[in-house]
């Protein structure tokens, strides 16, 4: 959080979750703080609202800030009130979190920050204040959306395969899935485009390549479709 504190609100801040898909990993973006309190440890992307700006505004700012990454979807999913969450005084946090494919975005330092880095899920270390916490919360979080909204299309590339989106969702739901009953979930919403061109991926058998159909789904949604998976 900035060490400017002028101009904002000091006991409301933002952090960030800003969650990476890449080479069937898990990652999520952390910044190494360059102030006080836990100067030199790595936290959340984060910072404080000012005083004449919405909290949707704050979050792209702060997170631009900090990281070097602007123009993402932000979604806000919990508020964080433990009375001894920050050291110097009753701080407020409001916990967004996005879904990204690290490629996309260019990462810089910038304030209050010396380093920004991705870390696979497995490997986060010990947070300050209540971080683990919240990342913990927006996994959950991501783990509901990712069954009931296709965010999980954005992450592969335009043109992929069946066991592709199969690995994407048994990362990010920690969990096998059962190959049969995926693909008939899949079929039955006549969400996917068969193409003619097949994988060839020299690991393992040539594959059809299918490609996520936007306008259809959203046709479907507005008759009250629920994607469900």
């Amino acid at each position: 959080m900035s060490h400017v504190l002028k101009d904002v609100i000091k006991n409301i801040s933002i952090d960030c979750v800003i969650f990476g898909f890449d080479n069937s990993t898990l990652e999520v973006l952390l910044i190494k703080r360059a102030i006080r309190p836990e100067r030199g440890r790595w936290a959340l992307p984060g910072g404080f609202i000012k005083k004449n700006e919405l909290v949707k505004e704050a979050a792209q700012r702060i997170l631009e800030e900090t990281t070097g990454i602007k123009n993402i979807y932000l979604e806000e999913f919990a508020i964080f009130d433990a009375i001894d969450r920050y050291p110097l005084r009753r701080v407020f946090t409001i916990g967004h979190f996005a879904l990204v494919k690290p490629e996309h975005y260019k990462l810089s330092t910038g304030v209050d920050t010396t380093e920004v880095k991705w870390f696979k899920l497995s490997e986060i270390p010990k947070l300050p204040f209540d971080h683990n916490q919240i990342i913990k919360v927006a996994l959950d979080k991501l783990r509901t959306r990712i069954r009931y909204r296709p965010i999980g299309f954005e992450l592969l590339p335009e043109k992929f395969t069946l066991p592709q989106l199969q690995t994407l969702y048994e990362v990010i739901l920690d969990k096998k899935l059962d190959k049969r009953n995926f693909r008939k979930k899949l079929m039955k919403m006549n969400l996917l485009k068969k193409l003619k061109s097949i994988s060839k991926n020299g690991k393992r058998r040539p594959a059809f390549l299918y490609k996520f159909d936007k306008n259809n789904y959203e046709k479907l949604r507005e008759k009250g479709f629920i994607f469900e998976l």
